[in-house]
């Protein structure tokens, strides 16, 4: 689990294809200082997991279905990413509980001189943004401050411009986007219960009409 408070920028140093796959190398002197192989790390809000770490660069596999859902499929070396070490137990939960588990990517809009920046936002994630809920953009955890029918707009202070990559963003970079999860729980165990009042309104009307 993560939080969304990311601890530095890091940068990936190599890239290799593989079958399905991809391997990433990224150095990042923080986040490799206590970590070992099998160990979960955040890359730009994507949860992989450190399969060797060498001095202060660590390496991670990227599956075909991460690479499909992600960013990650156009990374290239030199990239700025954002980096975050899994949550341990009894720290404090300064942003929101995040699984690292990316549910699509938007695209960097726009962003106005006082830090409102605009997303454009996937139609199959748009019923699970709510304004001043929580949403996950690139592994950053922010307050959503609007919504519309295919974006979504955020506040970002001059402490994330500094320390994320959403401070290097431009038109038209995709990013990471990752929902409230309790949101799509809810909607899962609601859905039986609103298929079967659907069903029973059906009967009911055509009863009346009978």
């Amino acid at each position: 689990m993560f939080t969304g408070i990311v601890e530095e920028l890091g940068e990936v140093t190599a890239v290799e294809q593989v079958p399905n796959a991809a391997r990433l190398s990224v150095h990042g002197p923080l986040v490799t200082s206590d970590a070992k192989h099998g160990d979960s790390i955040a890359v730009s809000g994507v949860c992989l997991t450190v399969v060797d770490v060498a001095g202060t660069e660590f390496t991670v596999d990227v599956v075909h279905e991460t690479l499909q859902r992600s960013s990650l499929a156009k990374i290239n070396v030199g990239d700025k990413v954002n980096l975050e070490r899994a949550t341990a137990v009894g720290d404090r939960l300064g942003g929101h509980i995040m699984q690292g588990h990316v549910d699509g990517t938007g695209v960097y809009l726009s962003r106005d001189p006082q830090g409102l920046t605009r997303f454009a936002l996937p139609p199959a994630l748009a019923r699970y943004v709510v304004e001043k809920g929580s949403i996950a953009v690139d592994g950053v955890s922010l307050t959503v401050a609007g919504i519309g029918e295919d974006q979504f707009s955020i506040a970002l202070i001059p402490t994330t411009l500094e320390l994320t990559t959403l401070g290097r963003a431009e038109p038209g970079d995709l990013v990471n986007l990752e929902v409230d999860v309790v949101a799509k729980y809810v909607e899962k165990l609601a859905m039986p219960h609103l298929a079967a009042k659907a069903h029973n309104d059906v009967v009911g009307s055509t009863e009346e009409q009978a």
